[in-house]
């Protein structure tokens, strides 16, 4: 890749507007202004409909802003051709759907080429070389169409296998961890953190409990950033972010706790 097209990790958001093609109606983002340095992990939070995922879709640049601009390393993102941008981006959904080859073959989608050496190492700091070294064909096992012979953290360790040895300069990470057992949970947890390590990450949130940690929490409601901070700093301004965390503080269990999507209630 030619060093002009190498991305930094800095990500800014300055004033974007948009609504999707088929609703322009329907404001999606009204006024969103938000900035990732190199390194940092941006947690996204915010009611169903608030514009998490819509973020997502426009730093991968499915889509362009209506209005405002969108820059990495302080470039417009125009100005970066798309296929290049998204060789440095790596996107790890909720629902994982790998294609229906061996193991080695869905890791080294991330990365065409790999050495085998290489897929074992990312799959290793995924979290996933223990699982994978106990079947009879290993890395050669073939996952089943969409997946289907592996389990949902499997699945999930794989994706994030595949992401490491990728190693984007962005990660954009659609919280993975909320349909799985603790154990499973745990391992993924873990195989995330490694993942994020040195790369700015957006982590779309769905549990307050997962990104308490993150360097910026934001809190998009309705179109525009309504909180900004750490969970500290959140914690100590008595918003929205506050009465969610004390919400699912009351139900102590954490499996149990309510989602993000329970700030409509609040509001409501």
């Amino acid at each position: 890749m030619e060093p002009h097209w190498l991305l930094k990790g800095n990500v800014r958001f300055e004033q974007v507007a948009f609504s999707y093609p088929g609703r322009k109606d329907v404001p999606v983002l009204k006024d969103l202004s938000l900035t990732a340095g190199n390194g940092e992990q941006i947690a996204i939070v915010g009611p169903s409909g608030a514009g998490k995922s819509t973020i997502a879709s426009l730093l991968l640049r499915f889509y362009e802003p209506d209005g405002g601009r969108l820059l990495f390393d302080e470039r417009p993102a125009a100005e970066f051709p798309i296929s290049q941008l998204r060789r440095q981006m790596a996107f790890v959904p909720q629902d994982i759907i790998l294609f229906g080859g061996s193991i080695k073959e869905n890791i080294a989608y991330g990365k065409p080429g790999a050495t085998h050496d290489e897929i074992m190492a990312a799959a290793k700091n995924a979290n996933a070389h223990v699982f994978i070294e106990k079947f009879p064909e290993q890395y050669e096992t073939i996952v089943g169409e969409r997946g289907i012979k592996l389990s949902g953290g499997q699945r999930q360790r794989i994706a994030i296998a595949r992401a490491i040895l990728k190693d984007p300069a962005i990660l954009i990470l659609d919280e993975a961890t909320s349909s799985l057992d603790s154990e499973s949970e745990q391992l993924v947890q873990e195989a995330l953190d490694n993942l994020m390590k040195g790369r700015t990450s957006f982590v779309i949130a769905h549990r307050l409990s997962t990104i308490r940690n993150a360097d910026k929490i934001v809190l998009i409601d309705k179109g525009i950033v309504s909180e900004s901070g750490s969970h500290s700093q959140l914690m100590n301004h008595n918003g929205l972010y506050r009465k969610l965390n004390d919400m699912q503080f009351e139900f102590g269990v954490v499996t149990q706790s309510p989602t993000v999507e329970s700030l409509e209630e609040l509001e409501g």
